[in-house]
């Protein structure tokens, strides 16, 4: 342990990878203190840097980009009422109204203190939890390995934002396109239609490209601009007093925070869910033990407490399932994992022991950026918050046009897969319109040929018997949570129809 230790300190020896931390930390504040832009579609811009660099550098920087990106969400909350990230929408008329009220200090300075308290929380969960399971995945047969990933798809479904039917039909799409290319068991090419650019599957880099890059240009480009920029507050505060009125509101609603990083960790750590459902949890579990809650809404400091907790904390649980299952927690780790394979990694139990140094690497990135990078660079970018959301969208979409093209083609150096980013841009924007969620889309693009995969080797082993399937205890356990999240909006639902049938007194 030591050993390794000593090797991963050595690593930040390298002025590039703190060129890289500050570099990726400086782009994840700039893409998320733009509303529109969110902290995945940050994500994707880097898929073509990371094409280039090495492994470590390219893997680091999704760890302070994801960090900063979600944090830097909340900026445009407080000037124009709108969230930078989904994960600031649960809590954004608070923010806004505190603001409105005078008290933006109060605001900024806990947004931005529970960001980091949260991210170092997550990290510390993602330093000691990630390895202690994989020691237990390592005794996993093929069995739990289906049971795990399908119990990611139906996380995906029914706990994604919005309605569980649009999250089924999103999940339904992403699985039959992970059913193009060559079958598993059989050899046989599926739904290739005798295009041998299909052979192989659909390109996961260039689908992410389009689905949270040209997907959000096509956004900008129909939509009209409702002129935010006319609504910008000025900012007069001094940093001094962000930094103590922040850590006044921390110190009041302390139970807040230590709820809310419990919730953002265990959210987060459900493949598919990620940061912005945990920060609607969060608040929502606040208000319900409030003493105040009718304040919710109003411009009250509480929910910004929870709330921050646990979008940042989350982006720890997140990376939890992606490195010990190789499922992604959300968007940005399903990004990651596309990296990770375009570097020759396999995320999975095995590669706590063959990558250890790497590992290692990433959690002290994680600490150094939430403990160190975080609160400096937010509270200069809160200064300078005004100039940055006043960047012109007819400059910044056709630059990130550019970078969705070079990171689908840089891929393969096939033309070919600028054409699957082309499409899935049309079809995430189409879906974003009509109010499909993407996650379980995503989900089913990587899970769905992972489950298959290991249901044929399942069968194949039990000679056609399903029995097996639940004959280990662990085997049990997830089918069982699984058949708990199928049954439990119909159960809800039914509950709900006979409260509402019972009379009213």
């Amino acid at each position: 342990m030591g050993e390794v230790l000593g090797q991963a300190l050595r690593n930040f020896a390298d002025p590039i990878i703190w060129i890289t931390i500050l570099g990726a930390s400086v782009f994840g504040v700039l893409v998320g203190a733009i509303p529109g832009l969110t902290a995945t579609m940050a994500a994707a811009l880097l898929v073509p840097f990371a094409f280039f660099m090495p492994s470590l550098p390219a893997i680091v920087a999704y760890a302070a980009v994801s960090a900063l990106a979600i944090g830097a969400g909340d900026i445009p909350t407080l000037l124009v009422r709108m969230p930078g990230t989904p994960a600031s929408a649960a809590y954004c008329n608070d923010s806004y109204l505190l603001a409105q009220k005078g008290k933006f200090a109060t605001a900024a300075g806990i947004q931005i203190i529970s960001d980091a308290l949260g991210g170092t929380f997550g990290a510390l969960v993602l330093i000691f939890g990630a390895p202690l399971l994989a020691k237990a995945a390592k005794n996993f047969s093929s069995f739990e390995f289906f049971w795990f990933s399908l119990l990611g798809l139906s996380s995906a479904a029914i706990i994604s934002a919005g309605s569980p039917l649009k999250g089924f039909v999103s999940l339904l799409i992403g699985l039959l396109l992970g059913m193009i290319g060559i079958d598993i068991s059989l050899g046989y090419p599926r739904f290739t239609f005798g295009n041998p650019n299909l052979l192989g599957g659909l390109s996961f880099i260039p689908a992410m490209c389009g689905l949270f890059g040209l997907s959000e240009v096509l956004r900008n480009v129909v939509i009209m601009k409702r002129g935010e920029n006319e609504r910008l507050l000025a900012i007069t505060v001094r940093i001094r007093d962000i930094w103590r009125e922040g850590w006044r509101g921390i110190r009041k609603y302390w139970k807040g925070g230590l709820r809310g990083s419990v919730i953002g960790v265990i959210i987060g750590a459900l493949p598919g869910a990620g940061a912005d459902i945990a920060a609607w949890v969060a608040v929502a579990v606040a208000k319900r033990f409030s003493k105040h809650p009718e304040k919710f809404g109003t411009g009250y400091e509480e929910p910004l407490v929870d709330a921050g907790y646990a979008n940042n904390a989350a982006l720890g649980g997140t990376w939890i399932p992606a490195l010990v299952f190789g499922i992604p927690g959300d968007s940005i780790t399903a990004i990651l994992i596309g990296v990770f394979m375009l570097h020759g990694l396999r995320p999975g139990p095995l590669i706590f022991d063959q990558q250890p140094v790497l590992l290692t690497t990433i959690y002290m990135t994680f600490l150094i950026v939430n403990m160190f990078i975080l609160i400096p660079l937010q509270l200069v970018f809160y200064k300078l918050a005004g100039y940055l959301l006043r960047v012109p969208k007819n400059i910044l979409m056709p630059i990130i046009t550019i970078f969705c093209i070079i990171g689908a083609y840089a891929i393969n150096n096939n033309p070919f897969d600028i054409g699957v980013m082309l499409g899935f841009g049309l079809l995430g924007y189409l879906l974003e319109r009509y109010g499909f969620p993407i996650a379980p889309l995503i989900l089913g693009l990587i899970v769905g040929p992972m489950t298959e995969l290991y249901f044929m080797q399942s069968i194949i082993k039990t000679k056609g018997s399903l029995l097996p399937f639940l004959k280990r205890p662990a085997s049990q356990a997830m089918a069982a949570f699984v058949l708990l999240l199928w049954i439990y909006p119909l159960i809800s639902n039914l509950l709900r129809k006979l409260h509402s049938l019972q009379p009213r007194s």
